[in-house]
């Protein structure tokens, strides 16, 4: 399959210069009609006890699927699922199992992200690796001979 690049190249050393003159006018009537898509992805918004009760409403009242209740809230569809289904999150207890079980996935994330950041002062330098030996003779090259 031949890219746009290499078509371009080939009119160039053919000498066909109308050619690239049309291209070139192409290129920027397409450039002036391109949009900013929109993210795909949703960014989920954080569940709630009244948020459930809208799910619960408009899966009662209307003919939409989990995923149009989904779309149309800004949740996640296991969310949507996991209310029509089990009754989650409908109470706001702290001690719920969601909520306990959310409350443990933070403090894992920001046990995490202190781990990985180790603190250092601005002018120290990074400590030095040891080189690794060879474990053994068909690993050694021909600077350690």
């Amino acid at each position: 399959m031949t890219t746009l690049k290499e078509f371009e190249d080939a009119l160039r050393e053919q000498g066909m210069n109308m050619a690239l003159a049309i291209l070139q006018k192409l290129r920027e009537r397409d450039k002036g009609k391109r949009s900013v898509a929109p993210a795909r992805r949703i960014t989920g918004r954080k569940m709630t006890p009244e948020l459930a009760r809208r799910i619960l409403e408009l899966h009662a009242t209307t003919e939409m699927t989990q995923q149009e209740i989904a779309f149309e809230l800004g949740v996640n569809q296991g969310r949507v699922n996991e209310v029509i289904k089990r009754g989650k999150w409908l109470d706001d207890d702290p001690n719920s199992p969601e909520a306990v079980a959310r409350d443990k996935a933070k403090a894992r994330m920001s046990a995490a992200a202190e781990r990985k950041r180790p603190v250092r002062s601005a002018g120290a330098p990074a400590p030095k690796r040891q080189p690794q030996k060879p474990r053994n003779q068909a690993q050694l090259s021909l600077g350690d001979l």
